[in-house]
């Protein structure tokens, strides 16, 4: 899932308190925000290897010096210093003090390096790029006309680079140093080309939306047409941590295109652009049920691979494009009963080679291959798991791809010959996942578990280790002796469902302990994994908690009927379950039964809402932290592929929405949200404390002025989780 994850956007914080509930008997017990830094973002990150960017042939890569001011190439076998392929002292035609960062054209003779580069939603990013040509010691600005560009992308020839600024689409022509326009129609708030809007961006995990073809001979891109999709504002203050100063004395606004569930999306269309002629032509499908294209890739010069989803999601059809032409083929449709999950389409591999799909027809996750004629070549993988990622195929026919073929718990990594022969790379226990080198000569295997902090280690295609990148070594001993999870089971509804169990160091089973339920459950998703994880848990032991997680109903990793129960009816199963935990738990000799709590954030506030209003709720407080309060406020993209419209789901959004539902809101409850959240907007949580003001009802309230989804920036993460526990010590 893309959606509901914390990201990083604004930073800042404040304190609002908004109706004050009960504390419990006492005087009121204050956990320090530095009691809880230590295991929080960013103390508890794990170190990884610096970005190792490659060489074509993959025996060489690259890496950005520390002070910004070099690009080093290295050996890849050995690790050896080979040579200085940037220096910034030294390029001709344009200086620069340092860069950022840089990406690498696919034959290795351009670079594209940028500075000043400024975030726009979760993945996009503005900045000054420029073209650095590695054998001629060139640097150049990527445009003059245009101080900040977005998304270069440079052609296989490497003598050109398509970027978009102001909304339109550019051409940067190496060889002339010249620039030319492809579109002209790009206006804010009404039409983007060549990079997505919003929602697609956060659903779709996508910033780029053109393509070259291989003959260099053919731009293809998307254009969004979002005038008609609602404005969503909200305000902007001063703060103190980034101070806004111009919003001193009147708050400033934020505006963007945001389509919540049932109003209108961008209008999308495909068009081509002829480099020689500078002709455009838009591609039309006949189908007009299309309403999203999440992708677009090139398999061959005269073939664009481009997928389409009807509005609920639950058809996907993939065309093969002739560019010049315009003519359109259908390949291959995948329907779903529910929805079609986005691996299908985010994990495609387009090739000239064909089309590997990842597809749940079976019941699970598996991969297909098929040519580029739409023919099924046959079924790569089978069994009663999922597999969650491919990797790719050698030259010697052998495919990688991670699966939970292990247990749901598990991601292993497997390698399988064209005989049909697995092999497991790396440990069976815990979560695995490699990267390769161009040419897959190469792979970095990153693999951790409850026990072991990410190592990261480089094999050859041999599956030969050849060295260690990274062991994390001084954070395993940093948390030496920190409390780890355990995994155990539940039972609900007939169903065995995993969690975990983090104990205070000092636990003695012969004591009652408050516990703290964590929740997310968002469909699709995983919390009970076999891998490293320091947190808030931990923070929460040394307090005298115990904390328990479990992966309910619609959760990810056990295969297309577990996950898509949930289908238009979003926080029941998952209230049923969490609650059945929960009674299960006050089972436990060593639980205070009366002393249990639950929160989550995003979906888990969601869901931490839904399990405190449900009759007969077995919670004595609860902390919901940017929560969704209705999916009639979220975006079309997400809340659609799991509820379908509002128009064609009435009773599904009532009856899933915790606004509705606030008479029954008993549990004493603390609301935690940042003001410039642009994805779960916070009107989410005013729009809850009105109806439970309206219903006679009292809860507490923090807000985070500026901040945004995440909750980060100047030890605003260590506050919410001090703030979340002190409000458990305090509460019940």
């Amino acid at each position: 899932m893309n959606s509901l994850f914390p990201k990083i956007f604004l930073t800042t914080s404040m304190t609002l308190v908004a109706g004050v509930g009960s504390m419990s008997a006492g005087r009121p017990q204050t956990v320090e925000p530095s009691a809880v830094a230590a295991y929080v973002y960013p103390a508890n990150t794990p170190a990884a290897p610096s970005s190792m960017t490659f060489m074509p042939d993959g025996q060489t890569y690259l890496m950005l010096s520390s002070d910004g001011k070099q690009i080093k190439s290295y050996e890849t076998a050995t690790g050896k210093e080979t040579g200085v392929i940037l220096d910034l002292e030294n390029t001709r035609e344009t200086k620069l003090t340092s860069i950022e960062g840089f990406s690498l054209s696919d034959d290795g003779t351009i670079l594209i390096v940028w500075r000043f580069s400024e975030k726009i939603y979760r993945r996009s990013m503005s900045a000054e790029y420029y073209t650095y040509n590695i054998y001629r010691n060139i640097l150049r600005p990527l445009s003059t006309e245009h101080p900040r560009q977005m998304s270069p992308v440079v052609s296989p020839d490497s003598r050109m680079v398509a970027f978009v600024a102001d909304n339109n689409i550019y051409i940067k022509k190496l060889d002339y140093n010249s620039e030319v326009s492809v579109t002209t129609d790009g206006e804010k708030n009404s039409v983007i080309n060549g990079v997505p809007d919003w929602t697609y961006e956060e659903e779709f995990a996508t910033t780029v939306s053109m393509a070259w073809s291989p003959e260099n001979d053919f731009l293809c891109f998307l254009k969004y047409n979002e005038t008609d999709v609602p404005m969503y504002d909200f305000m902007l203050y001063q703060g103190s941590c980034n101070p806004m100063d111009a919003y001193e004395l009147y708050p400033g606004e934020y505006s963007y295109k945001y389509p919540v569930a049932g109003q209108r999306n961008s209008r999308v269309t495909l068009h081509s652009y002829e480099v020689d002629t500078r002709k455009t032509k838009q591609i039309e499908f006949k189908d007009a049920t299309i309403e999203y294209i999440p992708r677009i890739a090139y398999a061959t010069s005269t073939q664009l691979i481009v997928t389409t989803l009807n509005r609920p999601q639950n058809r996907m059809e993939v065309y093969t494009v002739n560019p010049r032409s315009t003519v359109v083929k259908s390949l291959i449709v995948e329907e779903s009963r529910s929805w079609i999950d986005p691996i299908a389409y985010e994990g495609m591999d387009v090739s000239k080679a064909g089309i590997v799909l990842n597809s749940a027809r079976s019941g699970y996750n598996h991969l297909y291959a098929y040519s580029l004629t739409g023919q099924l070549l046959g079924q790569l993988t089978s069994g009663d798991y999922d597999v969650t990622a491919y990797y790719g195929r050698d030259n010697l026919g052998n495919i990688y791809y991670q699966s939970t073929a292990q247990g749901p718990v598990n991601r292993i990594v497997t390698r399988k010959d064209r005989k049909g022969v697995e092999t497991v790379i790396g440990d069976a226990a815990g979560t695995t996942s490699i990267s390769f080198a161009p040419s897959m000569s190469y792979f970095t295997m990153a693999y951790s578990s409850i026990d072991t902090p990410p190592t990261y280690t480089l094999y050859n295609n041999k599956l030969k280790s050849i060295r260690t990148l990274e062991d994390n070594s001084s954070i395993a001993g940093r948390y030496a002796g920190t409390p780890r999870r355990e995994f155990m089971a539940f039972e609900s509804d007939g169903y065995k469902l995993n969690a975990y169990m983090v104990k205070p160091a000092d636990f003695n089973s012969s004591k009652k302990y408050p516990v703290i339920m964590w929740l997310y459950n968002g469909p699709g998703s995983q919390e009970v994994l076999n891998r490293w994880s320091i947190g808030w848990e931990q923070a929460a032991a040394d307090q005298g908690f115990i904390v328990v997680c479990a992966d309910g109903r619609g959760t990810g990793g056990r295969g297309n009927a577990f996950q898509s129960v949930v289908y238009k009816n979003l926080g029941h199963y998952e209230t049923i379950d969490q609650i059945n935990v929960a009674r299960s738990v006050a089972q436990l000799p060593y639980v205070d039964a009366s002393r249990i709590g639950v929160c989550g954030w995003s979906y888990g506030g969601y869901e931490t809402l839904m399990c405190a209003q449900a009759q007969g709720s077995p919670f004595a407080a609860a902390v919901a932290i940017a929560p969704v309060t209705s999916w009639r406020y979220y975006d079309t993209v997400y809340t659609e592929r799991y509820m379908d419209t509002p128009q064609a789901n009435f009773d599904g959004y009532i009856e899933s929405a915790p606004t509705a539902h606030v008479s029954r809101m008993n549990t004493r409850l603390l609301l935690m949200t940042g003001t410039a959240d642009d994805n779960v907007h916070m009107s989410n949580t005013i729009e809850y404390v009105a109806r439970l003001q309206s219903a006679g009802k009292l809860c507490d309230m923090l807000l985070f002025p500026n901040m945004n989804h995440s909750i980060n920036g100047c030890n605003s993460r260590s506050l919410v989780y001090a703030k979340m526990i002190e409000y458990f010590k305090n509460n019940m």
